[in-house]
């Protein structure tokens, strides 16, 4: 599916309960979760020791919450598309829920809802409710309020 393009920041208004998504699927390999191992400095063997994890209680090793967390940065531009703004904001998020842990070698995807958008000085705040979904799996596994701003384009004078 592709993104919804949204062509101004003021477009939002009026959008919440709007369904976005699903992405593709991103597989989350081993690889994955040692480089945010060594990005965090968490090690704990439940992420990075394939062989212990295997005798632990999820059968081998899982992401980070926070790894599967941090996915939300590369769902959300895949889900929608925001145009006419001169600046950005991740203002940050609410709700953060780990509902089942991500197995390592399973394939994640993102989904989501316009769940509010309002003016806030001077821009346009948005704030979207993505589920991390987990291939096979009934119970995602997160599910979190993005809260992102979007400033107006600067027309120069003339």
């Amino acid at each position: 599916m592709s993104a919804l393009v949204i062509e101004t920041p003021g477009a939002l208004l009026g959008r919440e309960g709007t369904a976005l998504g699903p992405t593709d699927w991103l597989t989350i390999d081993q690889a994955r979760v040692d480089r945010f191992a060594d990005a965090t400095g968490d090690h704990q063997w439940i992420h990075v020791d394939p062989v212990r994890a295997a005798e632990g209680p999820f059968g081998g090793t899982i992401a980070h919450g926070y790894l599967t967390m941090s996915l939300v940065n590369y769902f959300l531009p895949q889900m929608i598309d925001v145009r006419g703004f001169s600046m950005g904001v991740n203002v940050g998020a609410d709700r953060l829920r780990f509902l089942n842990p991500v197995r390592t070698g399973s394939r994640v995807r993102g989904t989501g809802e316009i769940v509010a958008v309002e003016e806030i000085k001077g821009a346009i705040q948005s704030t979207v409710r993505i589920t991390v979904e987990i291939e096979g799996e009934t119970k995602p596994a997160c599910v979190i309020d993005t809260i992102s701003r979007y400033y107006p384009e600067v027309t120069p004078h003339a």
